[in-house]
């Protein structure tokens, strides 16, 4: 229940998606039809997706969020048209939200995930609909999509390259972290002679942040020479963050305060300060874009796109319990929903979809949120009924700033942005129909209980036994990718050249377990991250290209492992952990993943502030 600090973003979604909203919201109450406001806010909502990534992948990504909301829409309303039944709707509206979630977690599209999505569908099914209607409706959603798309794209216009300077800027941040972390009082040797737990969790959030910000440039195409230089810089920066994870000896405190400073400046939209890195890591720069022709590029190998969502969806996926929790939950929460008489069943299967997260523990906590916040939500709508009274405008008004309050207050706990998410809920519901309130209010509060409470049950009864499986995949991964960057620190030889064999890609299986044909961890590793055989069969990459993916690859596997662990440590009735195995891996894919860092001289000491214009 404790309140956090806000995601430093959440006014980017915020007020696109108050932009989305407003503008048709305006046209239809100009018209006199805002019982048509369902649509287009099917519509508008996409505004909230796609704000960490780079514009050119944030454009591929909304476009497939709007073409998946009109087409989620399609056949609720579509459902609608066919049948009244109640318990037909419930069934095929929960069947809809399992798919949600497991497709939003297959794509780790991120927040809100399929809340969105599950809310305006699940509502779309209960709306009176005539066939021929159909078109029409789904017309408005796809244009207030696309209306959507252009306010999320429209900052490109003005800071192009603010996405990934916010990644780099969270990367300098969290390394930055690290070393006041490891310069404290606690940042001695911890039990066993390991690392102190609050060195251990800044040096993981430190990883997973260089982690992301890398994945994140590798998003920024540099098809012209100025966004080359462009995306050099921010490399540079990057680079000089990720030299945190392995130093050794240099002053600690005064590194923290340069990277925390060039944070601040990459924020603000100023040039990129001037960075000085060692003779090596220029050098491994100059030799990646050499060799590559391009800017630093992940590793080879693992699936992306299709190809990887069609993998974590496979037989065997844990991501199939999870779904199949969806599914019945929310099947069972609509069903008793009716049973004791509420008229709005879609509510139940929205809060049973919507408490259900990576595990039992997060999903307690999620039912125990949305049920507080919920009700205090309840309690704000009831003391704004006189401003309702007013006239539809003010109902705009207010449904925007509801939404305004929610993207402003949910980063800091759920239960506090559940609080604005429940008035602006029952406002869209009146836009199309009019309910005495007292009605509404009892209907939405007997929804949240029973949504919560069922949803908490089958989640208990739907257990998801392969989360650990899916540590033992992780665990293989990172011992494997250890193994590789032990091999280049000591002899200096490539994956590749382990006893002649042939390199190739191996994808992923549907547990996430690359398969092995023999051989060493080292050659299972290079088969599954190396050049396709038939198009390099003579061409292996460079030493320093070899470095760059095995510290690239290990810290993702490091990351990957955590993920596992936490995810596995919050279920219930699961085989023992196993912890020493976990603890000795993190370890020692720490140490490798600093010594190839560490591979670099100490970083020299910051010019004076001489700020270069770039790109």
């Amino acid at each position: 229940m404790r309140l956090r600090k806000p995601v430093d973003i959440w006014h980017k979604p915020a007020l696109s998606a108050v932009v989305a909203l407003a503008i048709p919201d305006l046209v239809l109450f100009g018209l006199g039809r805002l019982d048509l406001v369902l649509y287009t806010s099917a519509g508008a909502m996409c505004a909230l997706y796609a704000h960490g990534l780079p514009y050119a992948a944030r454009a591929r990504t909304l476009m497939w969020v709007v073409l998946g909301m009109v087409a989620s829409l399609g056949i609720a309303l579509t459902a609608a048209s066919l049948t009244t039944s109640a318990v037909l709707l419930v069934v095929l509206a929960s069947l809809m939200s399992a798919v949600h979630k497991m497709v939003c977690d297959a794509t780790r599209i991120g927040p809100p995930a399929n809340v969105i999505l599950t809310f305006i569908t699940a509502s779309a099914f209960f709306v009176p609909q005539h066939l021929g209607e159909v078109p029409l409706h789904l017309a408005l959603a796809l244009g207030t999509g696309g209306l959507a798309w252009l306010v999320c794209m429209a900052p490109a216009l003005i800071r192009p390259q603010g996405p990934e300077r916010i990644a780099v800027a969270r990367a300098l941040e969290a390394a930055a972290g690290l070393l006041r972390t490891e310069a404290g009082p606690g940042g001695g040797v911890g039990p066993a002679g390991g690392e102190p737990a609050g060195v251990a969790q800044a040096r993981h959030a430190a990883a997973a942040a260089v982690n992301a910000a890398w994945h994140t440039l590798f998003l920024v195409p540099a098809r012209n020479p100025a966004r080359a230089v462009a995306r050099a810089g921010l490399e540079r920066l990057l680079v000089r963050a990720e030299s945190a994870l392995g130093h050794d000896g240099w002053s600690a405190a005064g590194e923290a305060e340069r990277l925390g400073s060039w944070a601040r400046e990459v924020r603000s939209g100023r040039p990129l300060p001037r960075v000085v890195l060692s003779d090596e890591q220029a050098a491994e720069l100059a030799g990646v874009a050499e060799e590559t022709r391009e800017p630093r590029r992940p590793a080879p190998g693992r699936p992306y796109g299709v190809r990887a969502v069609l993998a974590r969806l496979a037989p065997g996926s844990p991501l199939l319990p999870i779904g199949a929790r969806v599914a019945v939950g929310c099947v069972v929460a609509g069903w008793v929903s009716m049973a004791v008489g509420v008229g709005h069943p879609y509510w139940a299967v929205v809060t049973a979809a919507s408490i259900y997260q990576a595990n039992t523990t997060l999903s307690w906590q999620r039912a125990l949120q949305r049920t507080l916040g919920n009700l205090f939500g309840l309690l704000l709508y009831t003391a704004l009924l006189p401003l309702m009274h007013l006239g539809e405008l003010a109902m705009i008004a207010l449904a925007l700033a509801f939404q305004l309050g929610a993207e402003a207050c949910i980063t800091r706990n759920y239960w506090l942005g559940s609080v604005c998410v429940t008035p602006m809920a029952l406002l869209l519901t009146e836009f199309g129909r009019r309910t005495p309130a007292g009605t509404l209010v009892a209907d939405r509060w007997i929804d949240t209980v029973v949504g919560a409470v069922v949803g908490l049950a089958c989640c208990v009864l739907v257990t998801n036994r392969r989360a650990a499986d899916r540590i033992e995949a992780a665990l293989g991964r990172v011992e494997a990718a250890e193994a590789v960057a032990a091999r280049l620190l000591t002899t200096g030889a490539t994956p590749a050249a382990d006893g002649g064999r042939e390199i190739g890609c191996v994808p992923e299986t549907s547990t996430g377990h690359t398969p092995e044909t023999g051989g060493t961890p080292e050659a299972g590793w290079a088969r599954e991250t190396g050049y396709a055989p038939e198009t390099n069969r003579a061409t292996e990459p460079s030493r320093a290209l070899e470095v760059v993916w095995a510290r690239d690859r290990l810290a993702g596997c490091l990351v990957e492992l955590r993920e596992a662990v936490e995810v596995a440590s919050g279920e219930w009735w699961q085989r023992a952990l196993p912890e020493e195995r976990i603890a000795r891996a993190e370890q020692r894919g720490h140490r490798a993943l600093a010594g190839l860092v560490r591979q670099s001289p100490e970083p020299g000491p910051a010019p004076v502030p001489a700020p270069v214009p770039v790109g």
